[in-house]
């Protein structure tokens, strides 16, 4: 497993803990058990926004793919937008989740070499954000449920894409969700970069796992468009406010899930679990609400997230 410069420390920590185990000296390893927890909790109790982003980045966090193999039962993976071809950095199913039929679409990143090329590195093209939209209206036509999650650095920018409509795909996405009959809640599981993680971001309710990052654009380009430095990203990063905790206090998000004290890679199961309790929960509540009363509800919380001065 990859270890971020922050985590050293603590992983220094475990290996002499495992070197005890080996040894069969209980004392050592109890003591070196206290100094763990210890770092961990000082070292994950003050977090800076730039490693919250290294956390949301990390290699072996849990993407669609994995939490939805951990939530679902009976799925069945649905293909194409009928309109172009089947991109397959967004990925749809239909299936349960405990005793809830429901409809999940995500973004997926792919893990190795081959898998990253396959799906584009979770950059979706615009036969991508129709894919889920389809996939969307589909739940929609059975009144099943949806939850998105969303893991993306952004739309892809290529020149394929922009022919094809990109940014007509995403704003076409963004009035068509905000109108869906049916409910739906959107979760952020890694990053959620600009018009990309937008597509499938509107929702009745939007939440994001504690380490994730959500943003209008990447550090690095804000950085490069701001002081023509992509070394400043760790600056940008502070003044762009993209985690959980700082858009939870700007009531830009509704909720923030909680994940493993040290990042969702560290157990995939925990954090599927919490996602999934979340989900049902929510849809719960939301379930409860006729339709015109949800699409007020919806049209009232994307409303209040800014304000009118006739001055």
């Amino acid at each position: 497993m990859a270890v971020l410069d922050f985590e050293k420390t603590i992983e220094e920590l475990k290996q002499e803990i495992d070197l005890a185990k080996i040894k069969g000296d209980k004392h050592a390893v109890d003591t070196l058990q206290k100094e763990v927890d210890k770092e961990i909790e000082k070292t994950f109790k003050n977090l800076t926004p730039y490693q919250k982003l290294l956390l949301a980045r990390h290699p072996d966090r849990p993407h669609a793919i994995d939490i939805i193999d951990l939530i679902m039962e009976e799925k069945y993976e649905l293909h194409g937008d009928r309109e172009f071809r089947d991109d397959e950095a967004i990925v749809a199913f239909i299936g349960m989740i405990d005793n809830e039929k429901c409809v999940v679409i995500g973004e997926e990143k792919g893990r190795n070499t081959k898998e990253k090329i396959k799906r584009n590195f979770g950059m979706p093209h615009p036969e991508g954000y129709r894919k889920a939209l389809r996939v969307a209206k589909l739940a929609e036509k059975f009144n099943l449920p949806i939850l998105f999650l969303v893991d993306t650095p952004g739309a892809y920018p290529g020149i394929g894409a922009e022919e094809r409509g990109q940014s007509e795909a995403i704003a076409k996405n963004l009035l068509e969700l905000s109108r869906i009959k049916t409910p739906s809640i959107s979760v952020v599981i890694g990053e959620g970069g600009s018009g990309g993680a937008l597509a499938i971001g509107v929702a009745d309710k939007f939440a994001m796992l504690k380490y994730s990052i959500f943003s209008v654009i990447s550090p690095e380009g804000c950085a490069s468009i701001l002081w023509g430095d992509n070394s400043k990203s760790e600056t940008a990063t502070k003044a762009l406010k993209i985690s959980a905790e700082e858009l939870k206090k700007l009531g830009l998000i509704d909720d923030i899930i909680d994940e493993p004290v040290e990042g969702a890679h560290r157990n995939y199961k925990l954090t599927a679990e919490n996602i999934k309790t979340y989900f049902l929960k929510e849809i719960k509540e939301l379930k409860k609400l006729d339709k015109e009363m949800l699409l007020q509800k919806r049209f009232e919380k994307y409303l209040n997230y800014g304000s009118f001065d006739e001055k």
